[in-house]
């Protein structure tokens, strides 16, 4: 669907609140939202499976692999800069291992299971299950198996089964990445027997059944599922991979409305609203009786995207008088309100390897006109500008003044707005959109992870069909060697260097996740930017 609609029409449709026409949605929320054991929380993102290693699985998604699956180590826990609790990249704890060791040349990872896990049907989680996993995660293919190789782990092989409590991983090479890539949500552990039984000759990994059935070990299970509805989570009370969880039930209702969102959390019909809009948490910070929790997100950045595979954005002065047009400041009040961190107008020359980093561009529309003049479409051209409607609350207005900007270089735009649900599909997994906003946020918090998603050559988050052979050969030697490497520096740096001046990627703002609570507390931020639903409490826990 293809619409045009002016900054003005936009302001004037997102300026009320929740209205009578909204009032249905109240009605919808469970009355069971008020016991002390359940929790009741909205968000305005669309499940679209139950499984993260099914292809075109959305980030929405991922929140079941965190919730109702174990892996075999997890991150610690710190408080965020500006209060509440994040995970700690730098401390990696046990889960589903009760222990490990690292072999001194670093190439092999011994893991000792806990003897008293069980999965949801009381088996006891073993070896083979990991291995079952692990296989399955490198072999999908697609973003479950790029997540593993990252990591260093690439093929069935390299993992070994020794005993039924002891899973041994053998690697290529040592890498940075290994323990920490074994804490993101793909590598989660399956019940194996479960999914052997529902596959088929077609389907050897179980795909459909694991879909629409999670077989975990994990602090919930699925109770319900209703896809654009809800999600229903139990507690799994034979869970051993934390402290047990305090909400016996919890109800995730999927809210399109910002604005019903609001109105829920604000009245106390819902203890937790999450990835609320910027505008909403600026102004529910003033609310007595709601807490608001704004936290940076590392390795982040909203930018512009323009694809290679449309031919004017081959052009170099095209990319970069779009960089030069765009009008930041605006752009960084209007959509985000101030709240995050700004990338542009940064320094020229690179003298450390700080990323998130601000572009050397900044708005100048005299430099950008100029560019366009010098390319080889002088006269301008026509492109849809496209935007999720699951991410509207920023990449509409983002949008808009957008297209106002470049209308003023030639350069003529209708936003497109792709439902949440197809946009992964459609940016990410098929990457056929001329000019579009994009968020990727790399799991693993190093430039060179970034790099690794968003600037190779067919990797799920180059949404920009982007293809440089040094940034290719600069991120397979920096990708597993330390930090304290003689080469690492040198590396990243001219990694920098070439991504500001090709600009496949053209960065806005450093985001915040924004997460309000009526009524409950436990808040924890994860670099997945998901809702880990295991240790909210109520208020007064």
């Amino acid at each position: 669907m293809t619409t045009q609609q002016t900054r003005r029409d936009f302001l004037k449709i997102t300026g009320g609140t929740a209205g009578a026409a909204l009032l249905p949605f109240l009605k919808a929320i469970p009355a069971e939202a008020a016991t002390r054991d359940v929790l009741v929380a909205v968000s305005g993102q669309s499940i679209n499976s139950l499984d993260l290693h099914r292809t075109g699985t959305n980030r929405a998604s991922y929140q079941v692999a965190v919730n109702c699956y174990d892996r075999l180590v997890s991150f610690g826990t710190k408080t965020a800069p500006g209060g509440g609790l994040s995970y700690d990249y730098s401390v990696i704890e046990p889960e589903l291992a009760e222990s490990w060791t690292i072999s001194e040349d670093g190439l092999t990872m011994t893991f000792k299971l806990k003897s008293d896990a069980t999965f949801w049907d009381g088996r006891k989680v073993t070896a083979a299950d990991v291995k079952w996993s692990f296989d399955r995660a490198v072999s999908v293919g697609g973003f479950p198996s790029v997540q593993m190789k990252a990591g260093g782990l690439m093929r069935p092989d390299q993992f070994e089964v020794v005993d039924e409590e002891t899973f041994v991983i053998r690697l290529d090479r040592p890498s940075k990445l290994t323990l920490p890539d074994l804490a993101v949500p793909v590598p989660f552990i399956i019940n194996a027997e479960v999914a052997k039984a529902n596959a088929t000759e077609d389907d050897p990994w179980a795909m459909e059944y694991l879909h629409k059935t999670p077989a975990g070990s994990g602090a919930y299970k699925v109770a319900t599922w209703e896809p654009g509805q809800q999600l229903v989570y139990e507690r799994n009370d034979a869970w051993v991979g934390g402290p047990l969880p305090a909400f016996k039930r919890v109800v995730l209702r999927e809210v399109p409305s910002p604005a019903t969102r609001r109105a829920l959390i604000e009245r106390g019909d819902v203890q937790l609203s999450f990835n609320i809009p910027n505008k909403d948490a600026a102004e529910l910070d003033a609310v007595d009786g709601v807490d608001v929790y704004s936290t940076p997100i590392e390795n982040c950045i909203h930018c512009l995207c323009p694809n290679f595979s449309f031919e004017p954005f081959q052009d170099a002065n095209v990319r970069k008088a779009l960089a030069y047009a765009i009008p930041y400041e605006a752009i960084f009040q209007t959509a985000a309100y101030g709240r995050g961190a700004p990338m542009w107008g940064g320094e020229t020359e690179i003298n450390d390897t700080a990323w998130p980093r601000k572009s050397p561009y900044m708005t100048d529309m005299v430099k950008a006109k100029e560019l366009m003049a010098a390319s080889a479409y002088a006269d301008g051209f026509e492109v849809p500008l496209s935007i999720s409607l699951g991410l509207a609350d920023w990449m509409e207005p983002t949008a808009l003044l957008l297209q106002e900007a470049f209308a003023e270089i030639g350069i003529r735009t209708e936003i497109e707005k792709i439902p949440g649900a197809n946009w992964r599909t459609a940016a990410l997994v098929e990457k056929r959109l001329p000019l579009h906003l994009e968020n990727f946020g790399g799991w693993l918090n190093t430039p060179d992870y970034y790099f690794f998603w968003a600037y190779k050559n067919g990797h799920l988050f180059n949404s920009s069909n982007y293809l440089n052979p040094e940034i290719e050969e600069l991120v397979d030697a920096t990708l597993h060697i330390p930090m304290d490497d003689p080469q690492y520096e040198p590396n990243i740096k001219r990694m920098f260097e070439i991504a500001f001046e090709d600009l496949p990627r053209i960065p806005l703002w450093q985001p915040a996740l924004n997460v309000a609570m009526n009524d409950a507390s436990g808040y924890e931020f994860w670099f997945h930017r998901q809702l880990d639903i295991r240790p909210l409490t109520g208020a007064s826990a």
